[in-house]
Formats: C-alpha cells, structure tokens, sequence
C-alpha cells in the first residue's frame, strides 16, 4: 500500500506556518486533554490539533476497519496493536480529509468547531502506557567519550560493543511527558577522595540527548524477531531526554550498571512522529566495523537523517544552544536493536519504548551530553548571557529540538522541554 500521505506536492487548507515541523505530510499521533476536559487521541497539522476520537464518530474514517472506541481512548497502545496496515490507512485519510482539495470537512463549520483546537486549548499527555522501556548504548562516538574518560583510551571500548547494541532495561514508571519538571535526585555518592559514601543530592544532573521508538505487539514468548522484519513492528519515534546524575552513577553502576542515576526521570516528545513520515529521509549509517553475526546484519539505509539541537534555558534569561547532533551518528540501528532485543525470545509489546542510547557526533559541538560537551566539568560551558555550566544547575530548562529537511519539506517532532528543580521537599503537615 502507497504512503499517499507523503507526497510533497500536497497542500492543506488549514492555515500553517511556512517553517512548521508539522506539514500535512507529517501527521504523527499524539493524546492531549481538551478544553472540555476530555483526553483524546489526535494527530496535529501546523498549530492546529486534531481529535480523531471525533473525527471518528463523525463518519470521516469510514471503511477502514476500526473500533468504535480506538481513538476514544488516554493512550495510543491498542491503536498500535492494530499494525502497519492500519496506521498507514489511518494517515493517508487523515491527509485527504484536509488536503486543500477536499472541502467536505472544510465546509462544515460545525465539524471543524468539533475536532479543531488551537494549541493554547490542550494540554498533551503521555503519548503510550510503557510497559517495559529499554535504553541502548548505540553512539560509538559517546561510548568512545566516555570510556576515554572513565577507563583506559586505548581500550574505550569495551570488547563486545562492536558486536552487538549494548542495552540495560529501565524504569517506565519515571518517563513524562515534555513541559513536566524534574527534582535534583539523592542518592549515594562517593566523595573525591573518600572511603566512604554520603547520601546526598546530585551535584552532577544530565541530560542526554537520545531519540526513541515506540513498539507495536511483535512476539510471543521465545519467538525471535528476524532483522528484516523488525521495521514492521515500529510505530514511530520520539525525541528523549535520558536525565542522568552522572556522580551517582559513577558509585553505583559497577556490576550491574545505572540504577538511581537514571531512574528518576526521562522526559518525551508528545507527538510520535511515524515511521512512515520519516520515510523520505532515510541515508546510509557507519559500516561495522568488525564482521557481524548474520542475525545483526541488515541491508539497505536503515539511519535517519534527523537533524537534532539541545538548547540550555537558565531562569529569567535566554536560551543557548550547546548541541547539534543527527541521529544517522548512530552505529546500531534500530533493526538491529529490536532483532537483538528478541534473540532470546524476549516479547515485544504495543508501547514499549526503546530508547537509542545519548547520540554523539565526531565533533565537540555535536557530543550528546554535558559529561562530554564540559568533559567531565573540566571545560565549563559559556552561555549567553554569560554564565557558565558544568551540568544542569537549578531552574535551568533542556529543551531538545529535532526535525528533518529537504527543499521541499520538513518533517519536525516539535520538542522536548524540561525544568530542573531544586531537591524535592515534602509539604508540611
């Protein structure tokens, strides 16, 4: 089946922005709270929402094989348990009701009064329950950074990196949607040049810049997933902002790995931007560099060109731009992820997150995270307004931004935005 949705040529008659990151070519899919005080689920075209649950009963997705009830739901997981099929039967009607052609929906002011809102009428939601969420450590430019720091620099990497998509599984619980703020977390620390450990706030909070993609059911229990068939069961993809106490993280993660260092938070893009939008942008990723095993190897332009930028925001005074990055530095990709993920016979499920791992370019400018861009708080940071960070300080907003381009479209993930605030204290009684 055609991805109609994507032909550039397309117009719509809702009035958008020239430089918007949601064209009608875009069309992701998102939950949101209404004016009404009504979640939804909806899909946005410029800075127009979209309620597909009315839209629905208002007859628009008629002949498509649809529950009454799909869009009427508080999260997006059994409308991606409908499959492939579905999702891009969905998108190209979306596309047609409000392609500049089509004046049925255009012309029916009562219809449009029903299923439009401007942004400043919603408040957007977690897009999917997590079941389960996965981070993988897939930058070899980050891994590189980071093992020359911690370890040896002839020996960064450690010996399996280049033979499979290193991953831990972290907590689900803690992932919240963008414009949600974070507390500084405590936890044990060992101070330079003690013996002993302290209970403490973090003095050295994080962000990593990573992007995620969101899982449809894929297996069943012992049933590995086969590398060429691995694009089939991702929905779309997400900006993520892994948050990280790095100095909490050094005392703990040997054997086992980040515990309390990273499972206080990880802040998501609302709108899941689908695979089949981020068709047009494929490329080509780095070769392997070692020869892997045949359930690793895949064919074709798996990467993405996404064009990613994280800005730091101190309170009371303007944003600074730190990062700029793309995801198509990823050495695994997300087909080898998921096939990894599965060889064991590990289920899938509709919702589950997999993050990529902090994203990292081959230049200073371009390294996903505040360990490597102040190198470990030995080259503080300049903002604009003249102060300097070596990590995230109180009141400061992350805000990550990405979206892809070519001359004739732009498909965005709007952004991610985030405020750290001080230690949490509990009210009084």
């Amino acid at each position: 089946m055609s991805i109609t949705a994507n032909d550039p040529k397309r117009k719509t008659w809702l009035d958008t922005p020239k430089d918007t990151d949601f064209p009608i070519q875009n069309i992701p899919f998102g939950v949101f709270l209404t004016r009404d005080d009504i979640i939804t689920i909806g899909t946005r075209i410029g800075d127009y929402a979209i309620d597909l649950g009315a839209l629905h009963q208002l007859g628009y997705f008629e002949g498509i094989p649809l529950t009454d009830d799909i869009f009427l739901q508080d999260t997006l997981n059994d409308f991606i348990s409908d499959g492939k099929k579905t999702w891009r039967l969905v998108r190209n009607r979306i596309a047609d009701i409000f392609d500049a052609e089509n004046s049925k929906l255009k012309e029916n002011k009562d219809h449009r009064n029903t299923v439009l809102f401007t942004l400043d009428e919603i408040e957007m939601q977690l897009p999917v329950q997590v079941g389960d969420y996965t981070d993988f450590y897939s930058s070899k430019e980050h891994a590189t950074n980071v093992g020359t720091m911690f370890r040896d620099p002839e020996n960064a990497l450690l010996p399996n990196w280049l033979h499979m998509p290193v991953g831990y599984h972290g907590r689900s619980s803690s992932i919240i949607p963008s414009d949600i703020p974070v507390h500084r977390p405590i936890g044990q620390i060992l101070p330079k040049g003690a013996s002993q450990p302290v209970l403490a706030p973090s003095k050295r909070v994080d962000f990593e810049l990573e992007m995620a993609f969101i899982t449809t059911d894929a297996n069943v229990l012992g049933e590995p997933i086969p590398i060429e068939e691995a694009e089939d069961y991702i929905f779309g993809m997400v900006l993520f902002n892994d948050w990280s106490a790095r100095d909490i993280q050094t005392w703990e993660y040997v054997p086992l790995g980040p515990f309390l260092a990273k499972n206080f938070a990880s802040s998501v893009s609302p709108w899941i931007v689908t695979l089949d939008a981020l068709e047009p942008f494929r490329t080509t990723g780095p070769k392997p560099e070692k020869e892997l095993l045949p359930y690793l190897q895949s064919k074709g332009k798996k990467a993405f060109d996404i064009k990613l930028e994280v800005a730091l925001k101190p309170e009371n005074s303007e944003e600074t731009t730190v990062s700029k990055s793309n995801f198509k530095y990823m050495y695994w990709n997300m087909s080898q992820q998921l096939a990894h993920h599965t060889v064991n016979g590990c289920p899938v499920n509709s919702g589950d997150m997999m993050g990529s791992g902090t994203i990292s370019g081959p230049t200073p400018d371009s390294y996903g995270s505040m360990l490597e861009l102040s190198w470990k708080g030995e080259k503080p940071i300049k903002l604009n307004d003249g102060s300097e960070r070596k990590f995230i300080e109180d009141n400061d907003t992350v805000i990550m931004r990405g979206y892809c381009e070519a001359k004739d479209r732009r498909i965005g993930f709007g952004e991610v935005r985030t405020k750290l605030l001080p230690v949490f204290e509990p009210k009084k009684k």
